[in-house]
């Protein structure tokens, strides 16, 4: 199993290329299955969760082919010849679960496993069900599989959602595409993802009012079209590698990130005492005059991202004062804090909250990964610290972030990856 070593204490200075985001591109290939026609997507990222997405959608018929050599460019579509997504591919990857609204959409019944991915909480998807019950889908639950039917088509609704919830709107968005009439999804997700795959859609044909707020309506049709589209950039990668630059000192152009994709997590640096300013191809990072301590509390976009709670967490451990750092969103995502305790890092929870009184400097540990965004804090907790890093378990590092240690590498950092 691959490892990656850290020698700390080097500033990052140069460029990182920022990919297509890993959370709009897995929902824009499950979009593939609307449509017979080809859906050709740019901007791809090459992450392990694509290659397990691709597999998904292969394993339903439908082709899932590069166009040209660089793999970033990707045409999905043909015919569906089963509605059936196995347990053995969806366990990889809770993102699995949003070819369920495609395919019941498309061809009236889908059964898909109860999805698997990271160990960082529960996420039911019993949101994703109800809506599409109130679409009129009838939906079981056996041997671990989820079964809905809809033989006679799906048909608009009013669906309010108890609670936001990123990949149920995803889910019910791209299954009202093609029910009859008319959908209103209340308390909708607002994330920039969710208006990328808005814009994929209506690019298709579909007709979508409200994108960018909490009501979405959707005007169904009775089938969509071919379609190219750029995948956004990746507004978790672009906190990641701010945060990187910050923790070392050091100053990076964030090539191709966008300003108006990080929210909270903009502001919550400022607070640091971070620069964020846009410059010619993307975004400027660097560390003012120290770190401070700042806090940050997880919540749907707008709000900071629990996907950067992780990575703000190792910064906050080498900042100047104390940070408290609160989860809303998954209960289990802070099983990173023992492994930055290793380090030396001074945090104490306490319930939803982690107070983080941060230390003059960590040092190098071996350490173990245990999900995606406590695998790359890990690796900026490294970065930063006195001495030589292991991080173990590296796999979950490679479903979201592309050739990390080779940007981080081109940026001075002394780090490479040890093959298992």
């Amino acid at each position: 199993m691959d490892r990656i070593r850290i020698q700390g204490g080097r500033p990052l200075e140069g460029t990182i290329r920022i990919g297509g985001a890993k959370n709009a591109a897995l929902p824009l290939m499950a979009a593939g299955l609307l449509t017979d026609e080809r859906l050709t997507l740019t901007n791809v990222p090459a992450l392990a969760d694509i290659a397990t997405m691709a597999a998904l959608l292969r394993t339903l018929g439908v082709a899932v082919d590069p166009v040209g050599n660089d793999g970033r460019v990707l045409a999905i579509g043909g015919a569906i010849t089963s509605s059936e997504a196995p347990y053995d591919i969806v366990r990889k990857m809770r993102a699995s679960v949003l070819v369920l609204g495609p395919l019941v959409a498309r061809t009236g019944e889908a059964r898909v496993s109860l999805p698997g991915g990271c160990a960082i909480g529960t996420r039911p998807i019993d949101l994703h069900l109800k809506a599409l019950e109130e679409l009129g889908a009838e939906i079981t639950l056996e041997a671990g599989y989820v079964t809905a039917t809809a033989r006679k088509g799906l048909r608009g609704a009013n669906v309010i959602f108890p609670f936001v919830s990123v990949g149920a709107t995803e889910n019910l968005l791209m299954a009202a595409t093609l029910a009859e009439g008319t959908t209103v999804i209340a308390n909708a997700a607002r994330e920039p993802e969710i208006g990328d795959l808005a814009a994929c859609l209506t690019a298709m044909g579909a007709r979508i009012e409200g994108v960018g707020t909490d009501r979405l309506t959707v005007h169904g049709v009775t089938s969509l079209h071919a379609a190219t589209h750029p995948i956004i950039p990746d507004r978790i990668e672009t906190g990641t590698y701010a945060c990187a630059a910050a923790i070392t000192g050091g100053s990076v152009l964030l090539e191709g990130a966008k300003l108006e994709h990080l929210g909270a997590v903009m502001r919550t640096l400022r607070e640091a005492g971070v620069e964020v300013a846009e410059a010619a191809g993307g975004l400027s990072v660097k560390r003012l005059n120290g770190l401070h301590g700042a806090d940050a509390m997880t919540e749907p976009y707008p709000g900071f991202p629990t996907d950067m709670q992780a990575q703000f967490m190792s910064l906050m451990s080498v900042a100047e004062g104390a940070s408290m750092v609160t989860e809303t969103i998954f209960e289990n995502r802070f099983m990173h804090v023992p492994e930055l305790s290793r380090m030396g890092a001074n945090i104490v929870v306490h319930g939803a909250s982690a107070i983080v009184r941060g230390v003059p400097a960590l040092s190098g540990a071996p350490v173990m990964a245990t999900d995606l965004r406590a695998s790359v804090s890990l690796v900026l907790a490294g970065l930063a610290a006195k001495g030589e890093t292991i991080v173990n378990r590296v796999y979950h590092l490679d479903r979201g972030y592309e050739r990390v240690e080779e940007k981080l590498a081109a940026c001075g950092a002394a780090i490479e990856r040890i093959p298992g």
